[in-house]
């Protein structure tokens, strides 16, 4: 990695005091967000109304000089309001493409769970292959592109829930919870006279965005983490509470969150410990539990405890310094 990498890290840091003049105690939800955005990944957000899951994603955006777009997921939503339309000019005697929201740089998917499995497609087909299909041609998405979606865990009447199969398409899936009532009392007192998101301005341009994910594509990852790496996920399919484990993209996923992860925190290669803390929110929502397992009270993230556990650590590391 250049000298360059490490300019750079004072603009991340000025990204996590953009969101926490905004965001109180929810110091983790914001550095997962920016592990995602810097792997090149996606974001699923899934907890109650209420605990500020659209207002960490506006945030976000908003420290970001891209261009931020927003998709309010409905039952009569289209695929073509996702994707954009082609539309006939009379004037001009040709069709011409309207694009839909999908082509910005910074997409809050909001309630993706409350739309039809259709529309929810059009949106993962980009998550998954940068580009969408719009009347049989491929358009590609811009670059950074970046997808944050939020859904409600209890509301379920006519919601259509994601499969697995598409859950995979999520680098990492997270929770925000509930503050304290310390943290509450300064919410109250925070917005009482406005809202401090109206007082954040970008710290970081689409360029730099770009130099960076780049970057973090250069941290260097030993075998010996790899091979970490896969005896964890290996140890999800051969698990008797498991029906199905975690795919290889989830491997891929886990370690390409662990380069952001280690570069975050100024280093530029991953050691066992970035492995360890993001492997719950990069797997979790990859894994089927058997319905014995389920009865039993399991959950996937306690078997990810227990394979965690149960895994021996590499403690050699073979990098040159």
């Amino acid at each position: 990695m250049n000298q360059q990498t490490f300019l750079y890290q004072p603009k991340i840091s000025d990204v996590m005091k953009n969101i926490n003049k905004v965001m109180i105690g929810k110091e983790e939800a914001a550095l997962l967000s920016i592990v995602a955005l810097l792997a090149k990944g996606h974001v699923l957000l899934e907890d109650v109304p209420g605990v500020g899951k659209t207002m960490l994603v506006k945030t976000l955006a908003k420290s970001l000089d891209c261009e931020f777009k927003r998709i309010q997921f409905t039952p009569d939503l289209l695929p073509s309001d996702v994707t954009g339309v082609s539309i006939y000019n009379p004037k001009e005697m040709e069709f011409e493409f309207k694009p839909g929201p999908i082509l910005g740089n910074i997409v809050l998917a909001d309630e993706i769970n409350r739309t039809s499995p259709k529309t929810q497609s059009a949106l993962l087909e980009g998550m998954e292959e940068t580009s969408i299909t719009v009347d049989g041609n491929a358009v590609p998405l811009k670059d950074p592109f970046f997808v944050m979606a939020t859904q409600n865990p209890i509301e379920y009447e006519g919601t259509y829930p994601l499969p697995e199969a598409q859950l995979d398409r999520f680098l990492l899936k997270m929770k925000m919870g509930y503050p304290t009532a310390s943290q509450e009392m300064e919410m109250l007192s925070r917005t009482s006279g406005g809202h401090p998101i109206n007082e954040i301005s970008s710290v970081i341009t689409r360029d730099e965005l770009v130099a960076l994910q780049k970057e973090v594509e250069e941290v260097y990852v030993d075998t010996t983490v790899n091979r970490y790496i896969i005896d964890l996920v290996t140890g999800t399919r051969n698990h008797e509470g498991v029906y199905l484990g975690v795919s290889p993209r989830g491997s891929i996923s886990l370690m390409k969150a662990a380069k952001a992860y280690a570069f975050v925190h100024d280093r530029d290669y991953v050691v066992p410990d970035d492995v360890q803390y993001l492997a719950p929110y990069v797997l979790s929502h990859r894994m089927i539990l058997t319905s014995e397992a389920n009865f039993e009270g399991a959950t996937p993230e306690s078997i990810i405890e227990e394979l965690l556990s149960a895994t021996s650590i590499p403690v050699k590391r073979n990098i040159s310094e």
